[in-house]
């Protein structure tokens, strides 16, 4: 399938991005979520790994365009590894919303916040206290903690359940709460993905961005696109998810193209690493 097949955007903003991408590659950062977007969506977070596709068709986008940006929620180190992305050269990693940079194999980042220590370590307490079902777990992501609910017999009700006293918790230990898919997230405010690529984009001096995401974690940098969109940077928006998947919703209304989960991705980037070569 060829690149006008695959990308046709619906709005006058997205095909005005993608015109900008292929007519000045050298100008464009493709900026991509992992989990939902380059990787399935798995029961265990531990066991994600990015499509079989990814890093080849990264690897043939990294050599066109500006640059080539994964922002994530997860460790960037992690991220890394999980997506095999040592053998994508230029490739950079934001992870933690931005609070961590992985490039050429080093993480760099600041002090992790106070409360995050606070919060992991009251979390116990308070799933007993509102009686979360068994298979509600745990994550801790170091820089941040995340309470997961696809394990439990009713994943949404846990989740709403759960939804107010953990906000409670994390505004006590000054923490937000940025929900996503069966899960929410404890990690510092004032840190999110919006802010992450739009800090790279200038440092970068980017004319153009394509940014794919599939989750409510995706949605301030749907909006940091959008608002980019008036300061003169060519923007296309992708949502990778089924229309009708509730989570990915807001973003499939938003987006400029939607594409069918990481699969649907990686012929995307194959597509359009193929096009910007050809030029």
């Amino acid at each position: 399938m060829g690149l006008e097949e695959m990308v046709a955007p619906v709005t006058d903003a997205g095909r005005d991005g993608l015109r900008a991408i292929l007519a000045a590659p050298g100008d464009a950062v493709i900026a991509l979520d992992f989990d939902g977007t380059l990787a399935p969506i798995v029961a265990d977070p531990a066991l994600a790994r990015a499509h079989p596709g990814v890093v080849g068709a990264l690897r043939g986008l990294g050599t066109a365009v500006g640059a080539v940006v994964v922002v994530t929620g997860r460790p960037a180190g992690l991220a890394a590894e999980y997506g095999g992305f040592d053998g994508v050269p230029g490739l950079v990693v934001l992870g933690h919303y931005g609070a961590e940079r992985w490039e050429g194999g080093v993480v760099t980042a600041p002090e992790v916040h106070p409360g995050v220590a606070g919060a992991r370590a009251a979390l116990p307490e308070l799933l007993e206290r509102v009686a979360a079902p068994e298979g509600t777990w745990v994550e801790d992501k170091g820089r941040s903690v995340a309470v997961h609910t696809r394990r439990t017999g009713a994943p949404e009700e846990t989740l709403a359940l759960l939804r107010a006293p953990v906000g409670e918790l994390a505004a006590e230990y000054g923490l937000v709460v940025e929900p996503g898919r069966l899960v929410l997230e404890l990690r510092p405010p004032g840190v999110d993905k919006g802010a992450a690529l739009t800090g790279f984009l200038r440092e970068r001096g980017a004319r153009s961005v394509l940014f794919a995401g599939d989750d409510l974690g995706d949605v301030a940098a749907f909006a940091a696109v959008e608002e980019l969109r008036g300061q003169g940077v060519a923007g296309l928006l992708v949502c990778a998810g089924a229309v009708g998947d509730a989570p990915v919703r807001e973003l499939a209304d938003r987006a400029d193209v939607v594409v069918d989960g990481p699969e649907g991705v990686v012929e995307l980037l194959g597509a359009l690493g193929e096009a910007v070569r050809g030029r």
